[in-house]
């Protein structure tokens, strides 16, 4: 291995901080598409059934840039007052490798801030979202392929299963949303290895839909801001915009503080499946390159008949 492999790999390995199984901020399409990633209090938020494959990071120039997979189900229950979801997401970076496996339930609040309201009247609840998660995270570093000599932290290669927990928080009123969520607060406390350090990021999210007329959506505009906070990195902003046309095609771009920019499109099959490609583009100073993304996505019911 030649020292400019090497020197990409150091880059790849430090950076894959911020990009190893729950401590990596889904590419913009992924969460904007499927919050429960991050947060578990979406699980169940929805009509109907959901289920979202994301596969992103494919398309690279540079070898070894982030790559995930990922598949997530979630279904109300009790009317919607409750909800569970499951997930299993693989990450890459470099040479490190991290899958992850859970459950979630939600348990949800509604309420209606008008008194007395005439039993036919239509109204939008407003509603209060717990969720929590539990798992098993596998996580992995290659560090002796890097060959690097005489330094006691890649001195031996890291292979831990750990146990996970997150738990998250949601509000919605009308067509405003906000949440936080530490998709795992458990970290490396459990893990055996010293040279381990998995960082405990926390996440807020919020947002608004636009609609032009709420009984007939011919445009749906969402505005979101993704904000992150993981002790040891930048505090990181995601600012989010896109736009539906209809149920039928939707588009959208995000900037993600000091990292890339977020392009994405998709198309609404029938009423219940949508398929979006993403492409992120990263700045000059960054090592992990240009991606590109694919989501498939189906929810029953209704389907994406506007929530």
């Amino acid at each position: 291995m030649n020292q400019i492999k090497k020197l990409l790999y150091l880059g790849l390995l430090m950076a894959g901080t911020h990009f190893s199984f729950c401590q990596q901020t889904p590419v913009f399409a992924e969460y904007n598409v499927n919050p429960f990633l991050i947060n578990p209090a979406y699980s169940g938020s929805f009509n109907g059934t959901e289920a979202v494959l994301s596969n992103s990071g494919f398309g690279s120039e540079i070898q070894n840039t982030p790559k995930n997979l990922s598949f997530s189900f979630t279904a109300p229950l009790q009317q919607g007052k409750m909800g569970l979801g499951a997930a299993v997401i693989s990450d890459e970076i470099g040479v490190t490798k991290a899958t992850q496996g859970f459950a979630a339930f939600s348990y949800k609040l509604f309420f209606d801030w008008k008194k007395n309201r005439p039993y036919w009247q239509v109204f939008e609840r407003t509603v209060l979202s717990f969720g929590v998660t539990a798992g098993v995270l596998s996580y992995n570093e290659d560090l002796l392929s890097l060959q690097i000599q005489n330094d006691a932290n890649f001195s031996e290669n890291i292979n831990e299963t750990l146990p996970m927990a997150g738990l998250g928080f949601l509000f919605g009123h009308e067509n405003f949303f906000a949440g936080i969520s530490a998709p795992n607060i458990l970290g490396d406390t459990f893990a055996n290895s010293q040279n381990l350090n998995l960082t405990r990021p926390i996440y807020g999210y919020l947002g608004y839909h636009f609609i032009t007329n709420k009984y007939d959506p011919t445009y749906i505009m969402k505005p979101s801001v993704l904000l992150k906070h993981e002790a040891g990195a930048p505090f990181q902003v995601d600012a989010n915009i896109s736009v539906s046309y209809k149920n039928v095609l939707e588009v959208g771009a995000g900037f993600r503080s000091s990292s890339s920019l977020n392009l994405f499109a998709g198309l609404y099959a029938f009423k219940n499946f949508r398929v979006l490609y993403n492409y992120s583009s990263a700045n000059a100073n960054s090592p992990l390159g240009n991606f590109h993304g694919i989501v498939l996505n189906y929810r029953g019911g209704r389907g994406f008949a506007f929530n």
